[in-house]
């Protein structure tokens, strides 16, 4: 994988986790995943392992699936995902030209309106 998508998911990343509005080192210790490997995730200096990938998966309440696509670089697939989040969620929780602000906005007005009670 080049260095431009490993800084894109570390990007990504920092985003989902301001979005579920938790610390670095909270995260870290949702996920069991040590805090200093956590900020060098977040920076792009690693590519993280499927079993931590999964473990921020679950502890951001992302499906592992849109968590590994973006981690792959690549678009997660159609639909909704096994955990309930739908593209749309997906999208706004994705767009580099949102705020995380904005994206919390969206997500809360988005699910205002679809009955969705997914957190973010």
């Amino acid at each position: 994988m080049d260095q431009a998508a490993v800084e894109a998911f570390g990007n990504y990343l920092r985003s989902q986790r301001k979005l579920a509005q938790l610390t670095l080192r909270e995260l870290s210790d949702l996920a069991q995943v040590s805090n200093p490997y956590l900020s060098q995730l977040e920076r792009g200096l690693h590519q993280p392992s499927v079993r931590v990938i999964k473990s921020l998966a679950t502890a951001l309440n992302l499906s592992a699936e849109t968590l590994l696509a973006q981690a792959a670089g690549i678009d997660a697939a159609n639909g909704e995902g096994l955990d309930g989040v739908s593209d749309t969620e997906t999208t706004i929780r994705a767009d580099a030209n949102l705020s995380d602000e904005q994206k919390a906005a969206l997500l809360e007005v988005y699910r205002s309106m679809t009955g969705g009670s997914q957190a973010s």
